[in-house]
């Protein structure tokens, strides 16, 4: 097997670069405790209720598509986050008994020649939902506000007028009766790295490291100023963020599908299958406000 460019160079980072409290963490973590400093949980939920309760959840996730078509609605989710913060997983798991055709994936690459010269909204915007279509975007146009920063892939000012367009285009959505949901997975210094490491270590996954990844590494504070301000900026009451602690993945998945749900009025909706939304793991930006975390 070609090893990729990269290999290494994370491994290296955590033994030579990392922050000490960062590795100390790593290195004390014990088997099924959750590593982060602000988990709310020490503990990683039981396999056996996470799987009963993701059932119930896909059941109901089925209905609502079901409404979706029926009624001819539109649904939007984007998923945002660092990386390594849970974004495939979730989404994997909101669209895994659900009919393709009619809940999409959209994980743009980097733009085009040509898509670099349109307005900045201009290629998301064909590819939000049509009537009866759920679509998930992985990334979305959230990248200018915090990894377009970090990495210098615009300017200033380019990043101040999406600042200025970005909730009007959200509002010009819910006017048009687009459901828009928006998420932010939060993940822990220790277990962004860690996860980036378990990556490196497995053949299956080193297709989901790039250089990005590696050079965030050494941005973590860069990162958390531009996402700070991006979430204060852009978090409104038609259009907020759900913050999603992501350090235990299995609830994180539960409670983003269970946060969604709640919202839409679809029919046959079962309350008690839903359960309650967590609320040591699902909140608004105030979360990451107060922590400066991300």
């Amino acid at each position: 097997m070609t090893d990729l460019p990269f290999d290494g160079q994370i491994s290296r980072y955590f033994r030579e670069d990392a922050p000490q409290p960062v590795r100390d963490e790593i290195e004390g973590k014990k088997k099924g405790e959750i590593l982060a400093t602000d988990s709310p949980y020490a503990k990683k939920w039981k396999r056996a209720h996470y799987d009963a309760a993701l059932e119930a959840l896909q059941i109901e996730l089925v209905k609502m598509q079901a409404w979706v078509r029926e009624t001819g609605q539109r649904v939007a989710i984007v998923f945002e986050g660092r990386d390594a913060a849970g974004k495939g997983g979730t989404i994997k798991r909101f669209r895994e008994n659900l009919n393709p055709r009619g809940a999409r994936l959209v994980a743009l690459g980097k733009p085009t020649e040509a898509e670099a010269g349109q307005w900045y909204f201009q290629r998301y915007i064909q590819h939000l939902p049509t009537a009866g279509e759920i679509v998930f975007f992985d990334r979305s146009w959230y990248n200018r506000g915090v990894v377009e920063k970090v990495f210098r892939f615009c300017k200033d000012e380019q990043r101040d007028k999406w600042f200025e367009q970005v909730n009007p285009f959200e509002q010009m959505l819910v006017d048009e009766g687009i459901k828009v949901f928006k998420i932010w997975l939060t993940v822990d210094r220790a277990a962004q790295l860690q996860r980036f490491m378990d990556r490196e270590s497995d053949p299956l996954k080193q297709w989901k490291l790039s250089w990005i990844d590696v050079e965030g590494l050494k941005k973590w504070d860069a990162y958390t100023t531009a996402i700070v301000e991006t979430l204060d900026k852009t978090h409104t009451d038609n259009t907020p963020w759900l913050v999603v602690r992501s350090a235990d993945k299995r609830r994180a998945r539960v409670n983003a599908i269970r946060a969604v749900l709640r919202q839409l009025d679809y029919t046959g909706k079962d309350a008690k299958a839903l359960g309650e939304v967590d609320d040591k793991i699902v909140s608004g930006p105030e979360f990451i406000m107060e922590f400066s975390g991300g």
